[in-house]
């Protein structure tokens, strides 16, 4: 019960740090804002201070930003609509933004600690792999990239190789500082028990001791890290790779975030578990962040394309696109989502029967 609390926790307090970056965007950028809330349903505590009434709910389930002419016309000087293009781009990345800044800081936090650090660095050749020396491999190259994706770390490596694997990867190496590109191709090998396996051949993952610059510097890694799963996810989808079905809402994040707490918990005590749903937290902030800057209606990234072609619209035609077939794009690409998530809500549901 604890890790579902927690899990409700998170996606609460995500929701809420959304929130509030636009709440300080259009704050900084003169728009009225009517009311900013954290969670929702009734009300337990409100005051009002200026323009805006601030609000405490009954549900930590997120929160809203309720900005004058958001969602209607308004004559207001200080309605969102009647700001200048950029002054709304702001404002509408600025959710996504905090929701990115918040997954870095979670890391940032979670390294603070770190004594050493996992290199992309080979520290072994099989014996018996044929690609050894200055025309294939060697000891101590650093791998940079493979299929053309960057490598920074040492979890990057197998999850790059394990995209679609074919059996074959171009990898590109950093050694005495020049790059070397190199086609490998999985080989039979046998191990110590005489059972034949299938593998590259090659062992990687040097230790490099952690200083305060390289703690910030892995945790920048790591965050983006994220954006590239979010990234290689949506490929997958868009590919055919991976359906719908595939997907997970909250139901089912709150079902692993679950899971990993109750296996880390068994194995390694309490403090470790809830570090491993800190890590997942992180991932969730930042998938979050992507998500909401994809260009669908109804989305941050769905606002910011309307700026677009309403820009283009005013330099071809002098003329915007009237804010009410926003309105209606908007309300058509709300349902559609609301759809989609009930739709893996159920599958969700039906995995845990």
């Amino acid at each position: 019960m604890v890790y579902i609390l927690i899990a409700i926790l998170i996606f609460g307090v995500l929701i809420a740090v959304h929130e509030f970056g636009h709440f300080l965007a259009a704050k900084a950028c003169g728009v009225r804002v009517n009311e900013f809330s954290i969670g929702m349903g009734p009300q337990l505590f409100h005051k009002t201070k200026g323009d805006t009434e601030y609000s405490l709910r009954l549900l930590p389930i997120g929160g809203y930003c309720a900005m004058e002419g958001e969602d209607e016309d308004s004559d207001d000087d200080r309605a969102l609509g009647r700001q200048v293009w950029w002054k709304k781009f702001i404002i509408f990345v600025a959710g996504a933004f905090m929701n990115f800044l918040t997954g870095l800081i979670i890391v940032i936090c979670l390294y603070a600690g770190a004594q050493a650090f996992y290199t992309t660095e080979i520290v072994e050749l099989n014996p018996d792999f044929p690609q050894q020396g200055e025309d294939g491999l060697m000891p101590g190259d650093t791998i940079y990239a493979i299929n053309g994706e960057r490598i920074y770390l040492k979890s990057d490596v197998s999850l790059i190789m394990g995209l679609g694997d074919t059996g074959t990867i171009d990898m590109t190496v950093l050694r005495d500082g020049k790059k070397l590109d190199r086609t490998l191709t999985k080989q039979v090998y046998t191990d110590e028990n005489g059972k034949e396996y299938e593998a590259y051949g090659f062992t990687y993952g040097g230790i490099v001791e952690a200083t305060p610059l390289l703690r910030l510097q892995y945790s920048w890694y790591q965050t983006m890290d994220y954006v590239r799963i979010v990234r290689l996810s949506l490929q997958m989808l868009l590919s055919g790779a991976a359906g719908v079905n595939d997907l997970s809402g909250p139901v089912g994040i709150v079902s692993t975030i679950t899971e990993v707490g109750k296996e880390t918990e068994a194995e390694a005590g309490f403090g470790a578990a809830l570090e491993s749903i800190l890590y997942f937290a992180a991932m969730i902030a930042v998938n979050l962040a992507v998500m909401n800057l994809l260009p669908l209606p109804a989305l941050d990234g769905g606002h910011v394309l309307f700026l677009l072609v309403n820009g283009i619209a005013v330099a071809l035609f002098k003329k915007e696109i009237p804010s009410k077939y926003l309105n209606v794009i908007n309300g058509i690409g709300f349902a559609l989502l609301m759809a989609l998530m009930l739709f893996v809500t159920f599958h969700d549901i039906v995995k845990l029967l």
